[in-house]
């Protein structure tokens, strides 16, 4: 007979339900859009460019983030975290790697079309493939920091799943929480910013818009931001005065990020698009030449 373990504390049966199954469905579709990026990539030579390969690593981060809300889900469902305290800490750091890979490779990719549609600069193998190592290895760095005493991963409300510990709001958290949003969110959005802005200045001056120059940088505001501001209001205020069921809802908007993205990266990409649709139905991509600009 099977023991049912009891409900985390703050959540109804459907509460927990409701957040299982949104996890499942956002893994689900996040894993099978990105998966079917990195396969295209893979099996099609004309997306095969430098430019591409920064979508890439989008992709590969985005999987990793579905992998993420996977286990996420399998715990929800059991209403517990079956693999104890090291395997919170892997967790946690496997969540962070990953989110921050696509963060530092979204902003990679906005220094990309920058420079192709305002200086007509071609990037190269080897500055794309740096770019690409620079940003895992420096979302390594700040993931791996939490493991080594500078913050702390451990669970999340719903106590299936964790990450970044907002609970105490000392000066460990604080000074972590400030450098990690300062260097992972703040410069990649500032970049992002300004490499947008100059796109569609120049979109403007030639009336030839090419894609939607706001899109990028609205996805990381918007699936990204509601859980650093909780992650920040923990900095100054105690917010387990918030009910849990609550604090799990910017975790649940970040986890959106894969399925956003692969339509704002690959399926948003009209070359891509057409890569991928190769690859399903054999036909051959009209134009040989296939870089980074979106619809």
């Amino acid at each position: 007979m099977v023991t049912a373990h009891p409900l985390p504390e703050g959540f109804t049966e459907i509460e927990v339900f409701a957040i299982g199954t949104a996890l499942l469905v956002e893994a689900l579709l996040g894993f099978c859009l990105n998966g079917l990026t990195i396969i295209s990539f893979r099996k099609i030579k004309e997306l095969r460019t430098p430019s591409n390969l920064l979508v890439l690593s989008i992709a590969l981060a985005d999987c990793g983030i579905c992998i993420n809300a996977f286990i996420a889900a399998f715990s929800s469902f059991l209403r517990y975290w079956p693999y104890g305290s090291d395997g919170c800490q892997i967790h946690g750091f496997h969540g962070f790697l990953t989110a921050l890979a696509s963060i530092g490779s979204s902003a990679a990719v906005a220094w990309d079309r920058y420079h192709h549609y305002c200086t007509r600069s071609r990037l190269q193998w080897s500055t794309a493939a740096s770019m690409m190592v620079f940003a895992w290895l420096f979302a390594a760095f700040w993931s791996v920091m939490p493991l080594l005493g500078w913050g702390e991963y451990d669970y999340e409300p719903l106590r299936t799943c964790c990450t970044l510990d907002y609970s105490k709001g000392d000066r460990n958290y604080v000074t972590f929480l400030f450098a990690l949003s300062t260097f992972n969110f703040m410069i990649p959005g500032f970049i992002m910013l300004t490499a947008y802005q100059s796109i569609h200045q120049k979109f403007r001056k030639t009336g030839n818009f090419k894609f939607n120059t706001g899109l990028p940088l609205k996805t990381l505001v918007i699936c990204w931001g509601p859980y650093c501001l909780l992650c920040s209001y923990a900095a100054v205020e105690n917010v387990m005065f918030i009910p849990p069921k609550y604090r799990m809802i910017p975790a649940l908007i970040a986890k959106t990020v894969p399925t956003v993205d692969a339509f704002v990266y690959a399926l948003g990409n009209e070359n891509y698009r057409g890569g991928i649709w190769q690859f399903l139905t054999g036909q051959k991509i009209e134009k040989p030449e296939v870089d980074n600009k979106t619809k």
